[in-house]
């Protein structure tokens, strides 16, 4: 987010995260580098999107490294779920991408079946934009590919 933020001042950003350790760091980086173009909800991301976030309001969406949950009795929790997707198109714009990233194959899998068979989307080319995350380097470390997926809303 950061990073991003700051390579395009003239972007507003908004992250949403429930891990507080996380926006801890996050809003430390924030007042160190001086930027006014970031915002931060610490919650629930699905809920913040439902109940708080207006229709069509986002040009991109990014999800990058959502918790795998890669024990099948588990996938159920898997936050890239057909409702969840019909929800982040509800708040993009037309035309607006949704970006995910994962270094979990199984997941990345899934992504792309939920989004293959939900409606309304179309492949869009990679984000080369996006900043390597501490996750992606753990997940490096221990032999995994990244898998980047973007979706354009139609």
């Amino acid at each position: 987010m950061l990073e991003m933020a700051a390579a395009h001042p003239e972007r507003d950003h908004l992250g949403i995260e429930v891990h507080r350790p996380g926006v801890g760091r996050l809003l430390r980086g924030i007042q160190a580098q001086g930027l006014s173009n970031v915002r931060v909800i610490c919650d629930d991301a699905v809920q913040v999107l439902r109940e708080r976030l207006p229709a069509a309001s986002f040009d991109r969406i990014c999800l990058y490294f959502p918790d795998p949950w890669p024990k099948k009795r588990h996938h159920k929790r898997r936050i890239v779920q057909p409702d969840f997707v019909a929800l982040i198109r509800s708040r993009l714009t037309p035309r607006g991408v949704f970006h995910m990233a994962t270094d979990w194959a199984p997941y990345a899998e899934h992504m792309r079946e939920v989004l293959a068979a939900a409606e309304g989307w179309d492949p869009a080319p990679e984000d080369s934009e996006r900043p390597r995350t501490h996750f992606e380097r753990r997940g490096e470390r221990l032999g995994h590919v990244v898998a980047d997926m973007s979706y354009r809303r139609i």
